[in-house]
């Protein structure tokens, strides 16, 4: 059950990191164009706001996948000095820390979209953009992470709890200089 989880969330955090790659992409060939087009004195206009937009979106939903790849920084001196065993401690001390800071984003974050629905916010720009637009996909994005933490938690405090600590490395561990010259 536990390989099956992790494997399903690795696979949706792939796609959503795809797709957040699709958007970025398209995000940054609109900005070419705009910026292209104003060499002949027309422009779509706003591509700044709606690049800034794509890119706290995109930042949020991010994070999983980094995640769920080991990607995010650790400092981890003191764990090098520790056995399997300590190790297997010492990261999911890491990732429930991780997961309490993400959640609490996430719950402080709806405040700030509710009160945008409620007032009916837009942008103070020529586009007007509905402000609930970005700011709900940045919701969303950090609730994600948060959901993903959280499961990641329960994972490898059941791998600890069986004393898996092998697995809690590979799940929730660090990736070290000679994983990565060895392409791992």
């Amino acid at each position: 059950m536990i390989t099956q989880t992790l494997a399903a969330l690795r696979r949706i955090n792939h796609v959503l990191a795809v797709a957040t790659g699709v958007v970025l992409l398209v995000t940054a060939g609109f900005v070419i164009l705009d910026i292209t087009l104003r060499q002949f004195a027309l422009s779509f206009g706003g591509s700044d706001e709606i690049s800034g937009y794509v890119m706290a979106g995109l930042a949020s939903w991010g994070l999983s996948y980094a995640l769920t790849e080991l990607a995010h920084v650790r400092i981890d001196l003191i764990r090098l000095q520790l056995r399997q065993g300590g190790r297997a401690l010492m990261d999911l001390f890491a990732m429930t820390v991780m997961a309490g800071t993400v959640t609490l984003i996430a719950m402080k974050s709806w405040p700030v979209l509710e009160k945008t629905l409620t007032r009916g916010s837009r942008a103070n720009t020529p586009l007007e953009t509905p402000l609930w637009i970005p700011q709900a996909v940045w919701f969303s994005g950090w609730v994600w992470f948060a959901v993903s933490s959280c499961i990641l938690v329960l994972l490898a405090a059941i791998l600890l709890f069986r004393r898996d600590f092998a697995g809690v490395d590979r799940m929730i561990g660090t990736v070290s200089e000679a994983d990565l010259e060895a392409g791992k």
